[in-house]
């Protein structure tokens, strides 16, 4: 993935108009700088942090005028996102887990210990991956990566709330046996934190233990293709793409005839 250069929206967006702060680059964009440009409406700011290594996105989310906030699936530089949040004042109320590959939960100790009333919230297939290194695939490169349990465990349809924010719950597995994602409903576009399931013009790898090409394919139509095309969608990895143009464009999941 290359950055691109000024262009305020993913190519096939219509939406609504959504004010873009960006920090040069669209989000999300590899750089070493980890928080890389930041994506405001009027109800809901979002910053995406990234983690260099696996390239992955982090997010920091919360109400304008709230010093609380929400982390989704901190990676393996959490010290990017400690030292974001102290510079802007925020404290962590929960953080979200979309799946518990170790990509996703490396960060989980570090800002669980610096703020210990922090909810660690995952859905309740994928919560075993969190203490056992085989199953969330750390062990694979001799990392034995073992997470704090979760706090609370979410099931699909579910609706939850943390720091002012209502999301509901998703259960999309295929790519993590237990993956969820998390709709933020009350904003106009929806937006979504979609973990590995899709991405910009891909989707999650399947064959990982407990991957399933069927499952996450009937996922993401009966689920995700279902949402409005100016649906915004937020992934693990790589830049941020819409519903409208993974319907019309992604290669692997087609939107249903």
């Amino acid at each position: 993935m290359f950055p691109v250069v000024g262009r305020a929206y993913p190519t096939g967006y219509s939406g609504p108009t959504i004010r873009f702060n960006i920090n040069h680059y669209i989000l999300p964009i590899f750089k070493v700088h980890g928080e890389v440009s930041f994506l405001a409406s009027e109800k809901i700011e979002i910053t995406p942090i990234l983690s260099i290594p696996f390239e992955e996105n982090a997010y920091v989310a919360h109400l304008p005028d709230s010093t609380d906030c929400l982390i989704v699936d901190p990676g393996f530089e959490p010290e990017k996102i400690i030292d974001y949040l102290e510079r802007r004042g925020l404290i962590p109320a929960a953080i979200l887990i979309t799946h518990a590959h170790s990509d996703h939960i490396a960060g989980n100790e570090v800002i669980k210990n610096r703020w210990p009333k922090c909810q660690l919230a995952i859905g309740a297939a994928d919560a075993p991956k969190l203490i056992d290194p085989g199953l969330n695939l750390s062990a694979m490169f001799g990392l034995n990566l073992v997470s704090p349990q979760a706090d609370i465990t979410l099931e699909d349809g579910e609706f939850y709330t943390a720091a002012g924010i209502g999301l509901q719950i998703r259960a999309i597995p295929g790519h993590s046996s237990g993956h969820v994602v998390y709709l933020l409903t009350d904003c106009n576009p929806t937006i979504v934190f979609v973990g590995d399931v899709i991405f910009a013009g891909s989707i999650g790898r399947t064959d990982f233990p407990g991957g399933d090409f069927n499952q996450l394919a009937d996922g993401i139509r009966k689920i995700l293709y279902a949402l409005p095309d100016s649906t915004i969608l937020l992934p693990g990895h790589g830049p941020t793409t819409t519903v409208g143009r993974e319907k019309r464009g992604n290669p692997f999941v087609r939107q249903a005839s």
